[in-house]
Formats: structure tokens, C-alpha cells, sequence
């Protein structure tokens, strides 16, 4: 199988049993399933380990995928689901209470007053996690509104409606600083 076959082609030597497909399909889209772990994750290490339990996941699941239909919205999927699970155990695990050094580091590292950082991270933290979510979708992973909707169990409507609030709270939560160094907001 070559490297070069589309992700449908791929899956389905996958699960026929092609270990070279598998190669393929796993070096393809580990890249991009990183990059939705690592957005979601404050641990880079949490990343790694989210990426390599969607892998065991997807191979434990591979025999549900259906032939013919578009590989990202089942992926995104499962790795979605993994994302929800790690949180909930991570959640469960952990107090709730933070050390005074890691709240005395946050307060000092972002100014309510400084200019918005450059990075996806620090541009996406005023949303809620869905909405991220399916900000990452879309515009990271290049998926369409139907492959997100098939993605998060959500319909296309809902999609849209979490883009478009998305992009407002974006808008608001940008044009806000210049508006108060300007002296129009009070």
C-alpha cells in the first residue's frame, strides 16, 4: 500500500488485515490527532499518551468502521471520546484546588492588560471546550460541517450554531482590549 492512497483506501486494507496500510494510515493522521490532543491538553506528555490510547482504541475498533464512508469523522470520533474519558479521569483523580506557585505563575505570565499571545492555544482559551472542539475541526483538521457533526454525535445545526458563537466570542474577546486602550470601552 502507498503512501499516497486516500484515508478510505487505507482503512479498509487496514482492516483486511495490511499492516503496511496501517503504516500508512497511523503516519498520515497521527500528525493532525496530535495537534487536536495537544490544543485540548496543558501537558504535552498528556498528548503523547491521549495519541497512542486513540491508536489502541482504533484498532480494537476497526472492524465498525464501514467501508465507504469518510475515515476523519470516525477517527475524530473515538478520538474524541478518548479526550472526554482522560478528562473525566483526570477529573476524578486530581483535587480541585491548585498550589499557590502554579496561580501565582498563571497571574504573572498573563496580564489582564497584554496584548493577546500569538498562538492557536491562547487565541482559542475564551471558548468552551465544544466550541474549541469544533473550531479544530474545521479549520485544523480541514473537516467538513458533516464530518464534524458525524464527529461529535451533533447535528450540522448545531455545528453551525457552535462555529458562529465561536467566531462572536472570538470577535468580542479581541476587538475588547483595543477598544479600552482606545478609552471607548469603560
Amino acid at each position: 500500500m502507498d503512501m499516497d492512497g486516500n484515508l478510505e483506501e487505507l482503512m479498509a486494507g487496514y482492516q483486511a488485515g495490511d499492516f503496511a496500510a496501517a503504516r500508512c494510515l497511523i503516519h498520515r493522521l497521527s500528525p493532525q490527532l496530535h495537534r487536536f490532543f495537544d490544543a485540548q491538553s496543558r501537558n504535552p506528555a498528556d498528548a503523547d499518551d491521549l495519541l497512542q490510547e486513540a491508536w489502541l482504541r482504533i484498532h480494537r475498533a476497526r472492524h465498525t468502521y464501514q467501508r465507504g464512508k469518510s475515515v476523519l469523522p470516525w477517527i475524530y470520533a473515538i478520538a474524541r471520546r478518548v479526550r472526554v474519558d482522560h478528562y473525566r479521569r483526570q477529573v476524578r483523580t486530581t483535587t480541585h484546588e491548585q498550589r499557590w506557585e502554579q496561580v501565582d505563575d498563571e497571574i504573572s505570565t498573563s496580564p489582564p492588560d497584554a496584548p493577546p499571545a500569538e498562538d492557536l492555544e491562547a487565541l482559542l482559551a475564551p471558548l468552551s471546550e465544544s466550541q474549541r472542539e469544533v473550531l479544530q475541526m474545521l479549520k485544523v483538521a480541514g473537516m467538513s460541517l458533516e464530518e464534524v457533526a458525524r464527529a461529535t454525535s451533533c447535528s450540522v445545526g448545531s455545528v453551525k450554531q457552535k462555529v458562529h458563537r465561536a467566531y462572536e466570542k472570538l470577535r468580542h474577546s479581541m476587538s475588547v482590549p483595543e477598544l479600552k486602550r482606545s478609552g471607548e470601552v469603560p
